[in-house]
């Protein structure tokens, strides 16, 4: 019977390498680690684009983010599109259209003013990027409960680059009991819609499709005593990619770290910012395990598929970086996937995915087709165990910028990833001999086959999409062989 209810759970800017399921030896996440080893992880699970607005976009409407044209976060447009265009196939109308009940809490960040309710989901706009901390709906959930208000001490913030004081506010003491905090209301309401929806399942039938978005572990960092502390710094390795040198790679990258003032924290400061980001990422563990356990006392354990993912990572000091931005490193475009379906055997797969994927497999989980227009593929026979079909030997994102317009473009195969940077120089990275990207052998003579495989490959994939950016590669990379005819036709015709 393919009618299933989705339990869909996702948090923001969250790095891969703090899940004990991928590989963490001190992280505790008993509930996300014990949904992957019941279903399905993917090891080589990719956001279409590391920014929030424009990934977000792309998992609802199924649509790259060059298409959708959600190309950055409201709070910084630039002029790219603030609203998903009237008439786009989202996630949650043929999920509607089929009775299912549709519920979203939490982050939303698909555009500016329309929220969930727009498109007729159950569940209230927290607009914004951050914890909205001080919209009326949650203060006015903390005074039912009796909890005191937001606030924070000991905040620690960088430095600004032009030396106007301080810079961005990275991490502080949340001076509220875990209870009262956004990540715990959020599960609140989570729990609410699910016992309402369970009630009608086991009367009707009726299934549902509930979302939790929860908006960490995004910086700034701000947590209660016992999850701030709750990692000792001396337990913390420095990334190996601290060591970054930026020689090589395109000066924006160094800009960025000095607007992030990345390199105004010493060894111990970074050891203790990252114990308390992996406090974050337990603190939201935790309320995941709450909605588990709740799944089970409803009896719908063996009728939910759970999804859990993120929007994209973060650099959290890796490459002497902080949040994310103009630079395609694993770090912020590999994301978490791990999906548990009931009946589903428990799996490891290094299949490439992203996740636009997610919109065409939610569909699938309920027996629903995909639109034409999704760019995505389902995953269900991949998750079933299935040999995969056709499968993806590269995966291609792109990245349109974020306080500033910036374009990119990246291929990354088994081995290798190149990234396309139209204003200054590629960058291509060997992943097996250089995992933490450090070296940038693009023009290194030795790479040289490499490097043309991957122009080309790229050059042709965004062909193949439509993605405008293939024509400033037509006549300025080495695409090998004959460019693509002029958008205009007009050339063609000029003897």
């Amino acid at each position: 019977m393919p009618v299933r209810n989705i339990l869909f759970l996702m948090t923001d800017q969250h790095r891969v390498d703090t899940l004990g399921c991928y590989g963490n030896p001190v992280v505790d996440t008993p509930a996300l680690d014990s949904v992957a080893a019941e279903g399905t992880r993917f090891d080589s699970f990719y956001t279409p684009t590391a920014i929030c607005t424009p990934a977000r976009a792309s998992l609802f409407t199924g649509q790259h983010p060059f298409r959708h044209g959600l190309l950055v976060n409201p709070e910084r447009n630039g002029g790219a599109r603030d609203e998903v265009e009237d008439g786009t196939p989202v996630l949650s109308q043929p999920l509607l259209d089929a009775g299912y009940h549709v519920g979203h809490v939490g982050k939303w960040h698909i555009g500016r003013t329309r929220g969930p309710e727009f498109y007729a989901m159950d569940g209230e706009h927290l607009p914004g990027a951050l914890n909205p901390v001080h919209h009326p709906s949650y203060e006015a959930w903390l005074d039912s409960r009796g909890y005191g208000r937001f606030a924070v001490k000991d905040p620690v913030f960088g430095a600004a680059a032009n030396g106007t004081g301080r810079g961005h506010l990275i991490a502080g003491r949340l001076q509220q009991p875990v209870e009262a905090t956004i990540e715990a209301y959020l599960a609140d309401r989570t729990l609410e819609l699910l016992d309402g929806y369970a009630a009608d399942w086991h009367s009707e039938g009726r299934p549902f499709m509930l979302s939790c978005n929860w908006f960490g572990p995004h910086l700034p960092y701000l947590i209660p005593d016992e999850y701030y502390d709750m990692y000792d710094p001396e337990s913390v390795p420095l990334p190996a990619s601290m060591a970054e040198t930026f020689a090589g790679k395109p000066d924006i990258q160094r800009r960025y770290a000095d607007y992030w003032s990345a390199d105004h924290f010493d060894a111990a400061a970074w050891r203790k910012l990252i114990a308390v980001y992996w406090g974050y990422v337990t603190m939201i563990d935790h309320q995941v395990g709450r909605l588990l356990d709740a799944l089970k006392a409803h009896g719908l354990w063996d009728d939910t598929a759970v999804v859990f993912t993120a929007d994209h990572g973060e650099f959290t000091g890796s490459h002497r970086l902080n949040d994310k931005g103009p630079a395609m490193y694993e770090d912020i475009y590999r994301i978490p996937g791990l999906v548990r379906i009931p009946g589903c055997p428990a799996q490891v797969r290094d299949d490439f995915a992203t996740l636009i994927d997610l919109h065409p497999t939610v569909l699938d989980l309920a027996g629903l087709p995909a639109p034409a227009e999704c760019d995505g593929r389902s995953l269900l026979p991949v998750l079933r165990g299935e040999p995969a079909d056709g499968t993806r030997e590269q995966v291609v994102t792109e990245f349109h910028g974020h306080h500033f317009p910036y374009s990119q473009r990246m291929i990354r195969d088994r081995r290798h990833k190149l990234v396309y940077n139209p204003e200054s120089v590629n960058e291509l990275y060997d992943l097996e001999a250089d995992p933490h990207e450090l070296h940038n052998v693009h023009e290194a003579p030795a790479y040289a086959d490499v490097r043309s495989d991957l122009t080309a490959r790229l050059y042709q994939e965004l062909l193949r999409r439509g993605d405008p950016a293939y024509t400033w590669m037509s006549y300025m990379s080495d695409i090998g062989g004959g460019r693509a005819p002029d958008v205009d036709g007009v050339a063609d015709e000029v003897a």
